[in-house]
């Protein structure tokens, strides 16, 4: 293994639009490549442009936080940062992957994080992550901390064999209840689902049982792409030592989609199945909208609750306009309340999408949302401020 120590220029990654998956508008790498080496991760594919040899080198931004300092102090902004959560949990490198125990970046971030009161959404692999429990509890006390977890599924068998250097789902779930005890809300990231080895009925069904044994709030669940390149060709090497079988099944749902997607009709197949495990055992799907309400401006509100909205709906197998609107409102500069009159005017609006805006702007929620996601009136959890 090899670790390359490099200065970066910028760090904070700015979404244009806010992200419905993690309540994010601005991100971060510090670290670039991962050691956990999963052997799905499309991180290896070329398109990220990771230097090296994917899982064996790792570029370390070991100025990382001097960088997001300067980035985040309000006095070298014209425009100030949107409120949302601060994503710490890299495209290309696990922020709490074992060189975190030397280096200490995420931990660094957390405190700058705190100081300028923002709230934070961790993602990860690693139950490295409960070492930072004190900051983590400081975040959550004076604005929110959401920490989620990655998970193909909770099989310790097949994980040893698909996340060779990552704690065991065993692991992650106990860290998970131990978060919780903590008063720190938890999230599982199912995804993603590796086709014919953990997308079966019964590891999706194990998989959300536990989730819910051990306290998570949400699920939120995904398949797997396969990119022609370094990942597929990685996939593929792995899956004839260990299932060779599968190999041409492998080659019927993926063709050469430029994101790497699997045929439509695989991913409506498991979204179907999900759905109906995650609606037997009260599971939410997303981000509960308790989380956010009172974080986001209403325009991202918006955005958000009709991205849901369309997730809901696809994953019952029907069409939906709505992710057409949110990123058409997405757009939108003017706050809407200022412009209630004009919201047929916008591409994709129509009068249904129009009244559920109008049910926002006026409440800070949405019954079509509630009725989507089966969950009553908004409450805050008991473990929020």
């Amino acid at each position: 293994m090899t670790v390359n120590e490099i200065e970066a220029k910028s760090l904070l990654r700015k979404s244009k639009k806010i992200d419905s998956w993690f309540i994010s508008r601005y991100g971060m790498n510090l670290y670039r490549g991962c050691f956990h080496n999963c052997v799905y991760c499309d991180g290896r594919a070329e398109g990220y442009y990771v230097e090296g040899e994917f899982g064996e080198d790792v570029a370390v931004k070991v100025n990382a936080v001097e960088v997001l300092r300067r980035e985040l102090d309000p006095r070298r902004k014209r425009i100030p940062l949107k409120r949302c959560y601060m994503f710490l949990g890299g495209g290309v490198g696990d922020s709490y992957q074992p060189l975190e125990q030397k280096y200490q970046l995420s931990r660094q971030v957390l405190q700058l994080i705190l100081e300028h009161n923002f709230p934070v959404h961790v993602l990860t692999k690693s139950t490295l992550v409960i070492r930072d429990l004190d900051l983590l509890k400081r975040i959550n006390e004076h604005s929110r901390a959401l920490v989620s977890f990655s998970f193909s599924s909770t099989d310790d068998t097949i994980s040893a064999i698909f996340e060779p250097h990552v704690p065991a789902p065993s692991a992650r779930l106990k860290t998970i209840t131990r978060l919780k005890q903590e008063g720190i809300s938890c999230g599982m990231f199912l995804l993603p689902v590796i086709p014919f080895i953990t997308d079966s009925p019964r590891l999706l069904e194990e998989s959300v049982r536990q989730a819910r044994e051990a306290g998570v709030d949400f699920i939120v669940f995904g398949g797997m792409t396969l990119k022609d390149g370094r990942q597929k060709a990685y996939f593929h090497e792995k899956l004839s030592k260990n299932y060779p079988d599968l190999l041409t099944e492998y080659q019927e749902i993926y063709g050469h989609d430029k994101w790497g997607a699997a045929s439509g009709k695989y991913y409506a197949g498991i979204n179907r199945m999900f759905n109906s495990i995650a609606t037997e055992y009260k599971m939410p799907q997303r981000i509960p909208l308790a989380y956010y309400r009172d974080i986001l401006d209403e325009n991202d509100l918006v955005v958000v609750i009709l991205e849901h909205i369309d997730y809901f709906l696809k994953m019952r197998g029907e069409k939906s306009p709505y992710g057409y609107a949110a990123y058409s409102i997405s757009q939108v500069k003017e706050p809407l309340s200022m412009m209630k009159g004009k919201l047929l005017d916008l591409k994709g609006v129509g009068r249904v999408t129009e009244r559920i805006v109008l049910d926002i702007l006026e409440t800070g929620t949405s019954s079509y949302y509630h009725s989507l996601a089966g969950s009553g009136p908004d409450r805050m959890p008991t473990n929020l401020s």
